[in-house]
């Protein structure tokens, strides 16, 4: 009995690897389906306390969860915002446990744009602030479009204006100023006979080492924005990110951005005065992704919301998806380590079995 369970402890390590390999390789992105009637979704976030997504719409003043199962819920129904708002950017500050979102209201509605911030310890989500968003009278022609979200650690937040090319701040307890009208912000061309030519700033994210990275969806471009005095410059890229729209940062620093035709991996060895794309995953088209998310165990998803259909007003939906993606690059490595790890508990298994067999031996030569 001795020998038959140190048999078994032996042969544990070898069977463990096997296994989580095999496990690994098989695994297959994890894919949510969810349905809300005329929802048209058009951002994304992950919650990691409560461990499900929150998600906006384009035609209703609602914010909803969807857990991983694909169940909806209601998280905000805000009937004090103008009827018909757009929720276009969502963040959840898990820190200070607080849910922002962007509102704007597209023509011919009057012009509105706020960022509203809600309780998530509160049973009811009670609304914290809400902070109206204006230009600054420098030279704006343009409607502002406020567009999308991001949160330092120290509670402030900042908002991209799409139209007017700057970058809104509203700190801890909701008080609003334009943080940044960098002029790099107007230093690239447009071709304005170009699908979504009005459309600069964009997705924007917060990076722990102090400052911003946002993209310009008319370009392509990526800007590093300090956020103590609002300074931007743009980012050496090796390609550019067309049509560039929400964004996420990994727990290990790859920034992940998403248009509706595929999402950019892109990563920096020098804190993002350059940077390069070194994959690219395409994306279904038709079911127009504007949004991605990193949620548990630090896998990235991007947001289905069928948005351009929404907009266009042309379309009776109840269906929308978010769905894992991976970058192939990055899963052909793994896969590599993988099968290092199988040759590795194969090579330990025959070594068992080696001293397996002159345990044997030297016991029969005992009882011989």
């Amino acid at each position: 009995m001795p020998l038959r369970t140190n048999l078994i402890h032996l042969a544990f390590p070898f069977l463990l690897v096997i296994l989580s390999a095999s496990a690994a390789i098989a695994r297959k992105p994890h894919t949510i389906n969810f349905r809300s009637k005329n929802l048209y979704p058009e951002s994304v976030a992950w919650d990691p306390t409560s461990e499900h997504f929150v998600v906006g719409s384009i035609h209703d003043r609602t914010l909803l969860s969807v857990s991983d199962a694909g169940v909806v819920g209601i998280l905000v129904s805000d009937h004090s915002l103008p009827p018909n708002s757009t929720i276009l950017g969502v963040f959840v500050d898990n820190h200070r446990r607080r849910l922002l979102a962007v509102v704007h209201s597209p023509p011919p509605l009057p012009t509105f744009n706020a960022l509203v911030a809600y309780d998530l310890r509160s049973p009811h989500r009670r609304r914290l602030f809400l902070a109206p968003l204006a230009g600054d009278g420098d030279g704006d022609s343009d409607r502002p479009i406020a567009n999308d979200v991001a949160v330092d650690t120290s509670g402030n937040a900042y908002v991209t204006n799409a139209a007017g090319n700057f970058i809104w701040k509203v700190t801890p307890d909701g008080m609003p100023s334009v943080f940044s009208r960098s002029l790099a912000f107007t230093s690239h061309p447009v071709d304005r006979d170009q699908p979504f030519s009005f459309c600069g700033l964009n997705g924007i994210v917060y990076i722990n080492k102090g400052y911003l990275l946002v993209v310009q969806s008319n370009t392509g471009k990526m800007f590093k924005v300090n956020i103590e005095d609002g300074t931007a410059r743009t980012v050496l890229l090796n390609k550019d990110l067309t049509l560039a729209d929400g964004m996420a940062v990994r727990r290990d620093g790859v920034v992940v951005v998403v248009s509706h035709l595929k999402a950019y991996f892109v990563k920096s060895d020098d804190s993002w005065s350059q940077g390069v794309v070194f994959d690219e995953t395409a994306l279904d088209v038709d079911r127009f992704a504007t949004s991605v998310a990193v949620g548990g165990e630090d896998r990235v998803y991007v947001l289905y919301g069928h948005v351009i259909e929404g907009m266009r007003g042309n379309g009776q939906r109840d269906e929308f998806g978010i769905m894992e993606i991976e970058s192939e690059k990055e899963s052909k490595e793994e896969a590599v380590w993988i099968y290092v790890l199988i040759g590795l508990g194969l090579a330990y298994f025959c070594f068992w079995r080696f001293q397996m067999r002159q345990l044997v031996t030297n016991m029969n030569k005992k009882t011989a």
